[in-house]
């Protein structure tokens, strides 16, 4: 029988997740399988449990359970510990492991992908709830020459940089005036409503990337207003890909290639 690896959410029908590691992997030579489990809202420890009794060796969680996945598992990696939050569950004799993923998806995705050097280079990151909060160790950890965490409501932004105890920023939109960035990412559920961050103009420093954590076809609101300020920009396709590799990598121990994935995933869209 092969080894049993899920996706775990609700909803879960719209996941990419089952393409990704169903190509790894063929790639890689491994034998296993990985499905999608859609778990009630009000039963998501249920629904892992008997996913782990019925053989399963670990899973990806997607919303709305990352906060209850990092509650279940008995152990966790630095970066689940910062973000608060796990994405992938690694079964184990006695206990389990949780890690979060996103934020080095990120960075390999912006560092490896997209070409975009992160040392030294000012990050302005738009948002202050989880998604925000689960990539500021592995971008900090790259040493930028700032991060500033900018949000609508400054308070937040200001509680969210005082947990990493470093030299994070924290600001409200309309304090940006004036200031310019090399890679702003909006980690915002914005572009899901069809809207965008109402940041101020002029962001942009030459050459700047524009990152939207979301993903899609065609253009977001934050990255077409990016795009009419003269920034390159990308969406968040490749980090979903890159942190499906390290979750792999995690249960596997072999680090699949990513590049024909993102671009069969892209010519899907």
């Amino acid at each position: 029988m092969p080894d049993r690896y899920a996706v775990i959410g609700h909803p879960v029908a719209h996941s990419f997740s089952p393409l990704i590691h169903g190509a790894f992997a063929r790639e890689t030579g491994q034998d296993m399988e990985y499905v999608r489990v859609l778990a009630p809202l009000d039963a998501f420890v249920v629904t892992v449990e008997k996913f782990r009794r019925e053989g399963g060796r670990g899973a990806n969680v997607t919303l709305p359970f990352k906060e209850e996945a990092f509650r279940l598992a008995s152990r966790h990696t630095q970066r689940a510990s910062a973000a608060g939050a796990v994405n992938t569950l690694r079964f184990e004799a006695q206990d389990c492991l949780g890690d979060n993923t996103d934020g080095v998806g990120l960075v390999r995705d912006l560092r490896d992908n997209l070409g975009r050097a992160i040392a030294a280079a000012r990050i302005l990151l738009v948002g202050a709830g989880g998604a925000a909060r689960g990539v500021i160790l592995p971008l900090l950890d790259e040493a930028p020459r700032e991060l500033v965490i900018a949000n609508r409501t400054a308070a937040r932004a200001v509680a969210l940089a005082q947990l990493f105890g470093r030299s994070v920023e924290a600001s409200g939109f309309a304090a940006l005036i004036g200031r310019q960035f090399d890679i702003v990412i909006n980690a915002t559920s914005a572009s899901l409503a069809g809207e965008a961050p109402t940041l101020p103009r002029g962001l942009y420093a030459g050459g700047a990337l524009a990152y939207d954590l979301m993903y899609g076809k065609g253009e977001t609101p934050f990255l077409q207003q990016a795009s009419d300020e003269g920034a390159r920009v990308a969406d968040g396709l490749g980090m979903l890909v890159e942190q499906a590799a390290e979750s792999f990598y995690l249960w596997r121990g072999v680090r699949p290639a990513t590049r024909p994935v993102l671009d069969e995933l892209r010519r899907a869209l």
